[in-house]
């Protein structure tokens, strides 16, 4: 890395970048090249430093969808509210993969879908992600078991023999 001293020259079209250290700032020269597209917080640094960024970045280039993970997300599409099926039950469904494969896809692409209706079959919430679950299964009137004094936070879990589908249509309350 090269630092740059007072009168120092720095190639035509080079960009300088600083570093900042607890007591120094130091500028070093880099050759030319593209710079990258910055976050919310480096846009704002832009601004305050009177770069301004030159309009929104591009969007990247998404690959197209994989049909498994179509498939698997249209299942999960067809959950009604208030049920759930487990990862091993959308693979069934399919009768393609098993449960760590539509666990995968859940997790890539499942923010789309109604992700919180695909569960662990033991009917413990999707880690990381209990509270924003359990607010969905509270809205939906999922049926669900009171946490074991030996559960984190006292965290409800699923009661799979009620909350289970088992793909037949849900009947419309009052009809």
């Amino acid at each position: 890395m090269v630092t740059r001293r007072e009168g120092a020259r720095v190639p035509e079209g080079a960009f300088t970048h600083c570093e900042i250290s607890d007591t120094t700032a130091r500028t070093t020269a880099r050759a030319p090249r593209r710079p990258p597209l910055l976050s919310v917080a480096c846009g704002r640094m832009a601004v305050m430093r009177g770069n301004e960024p030159q309009g929104p970045p591009e969007p990247p280039d998404l690959p197209e969808l994989p049909e498994y993970a179509e498939r698997v997300l249209d299942v999960v599409d067809g959950i009604p509210p208030g049920r759930v099926l487990t990862y091993g039950d959308v693979a069934e469904w399919l009768g393609e993969g098993g449960p760590r494969q539509v666990g995968r896809v859940m997790a890539l692409y499942g923010g789309a879908v109604p992700w919180w209706r695909v569960v662990r079959a033991d009917g413990v919430l999707l880690p990381g992600a209990e509270r924003r679950a359990l607010d969905h299964y509270r809205a939906e009137d999922t049926p669900l078991r009171s946490a074991g004094a030996a559960a984190p936070d006292h965290t409800p879990r699923l009661d799979m023999r009620k909350a289970r589908w088992d793909g037949r249509p849900v009947r419309e309350a009052g009809g």
